[in-house]
């Protein structure tokens, strides 16, 4: 079940980086105010990564990086969510999973159900160790393996489909 696909590494000066960028951060906010209408739906759906994922497989890890970081930034003023005492933690996931996509896109010049599995494993194990030094709480660093399964699941299988269909562009 794999594809070829038509990767970017935009650059900064591209106008491109910062046109896909605020296309994926627009899904980044609408997404999550979705999926927060039912109960636990963002600790449990993991929206806010969804787009991120997107952005830095297919475009690189510039956009990556741009959609990574102003998404939590824009929902959390915004909106107030995610809530600032999550901030940090939801930041460096995002960057970690916009590095781990990017990357494994630029090496494996392809789309599988395995590079994208290795990618959310991957942000989501280095993640959850920095949480977990940042709030000490082993407990509270394990909630996205308590309860965001669903989200990865999502991001895994979503990702593939949305990353095949738009393969080609």
């Amino acid at each position: 079940m794999e594809t070829t696909t038509k990767l970017y590494s935009l650059t900064y000066s591209n106008v491109r980086t910062y046109f896909f960028a605020l296309l994926f951060i627009a899904g980044n906010l609408a997404l999550p105010q979705l999926c927060h209408l039912t109960p636990y739906g963002g600790p449990t759906l993991l929206p806010i990564y969804f787009f991120t994922l997107i952005a830095s497989y297919k475009y690189g890890f510039r956009v990556g990086l741009l959609t990574a970081i102003l998404s939590p930034l824009m929902n959390h003023l915004l909106f107030a969510m995610p809530a600032l005492a999550v901030l940090p933690a939801i930041l460096v996931k995002s960057a970690l999973l916009a590095g781990a996509a990017a990357l494994v896109a630029e090496y494996s010049k392809q789309i599988s159900l395995l590079t994208l599995l290795s990618v959310v494993l991957g942000y989501q194990v280095l993640g959850t160790i920095f949480e977990w030094l940042w709030v000490d709480n082993f407990y509270i660093a394990m909630q996205d393996f308590r309860i965001g399964i669903p989200g990865m699941l999502i991001q895994w299988f979503g990702g593939y489909a949305v990353l095949k269909a738009i393969a080609k562009i």
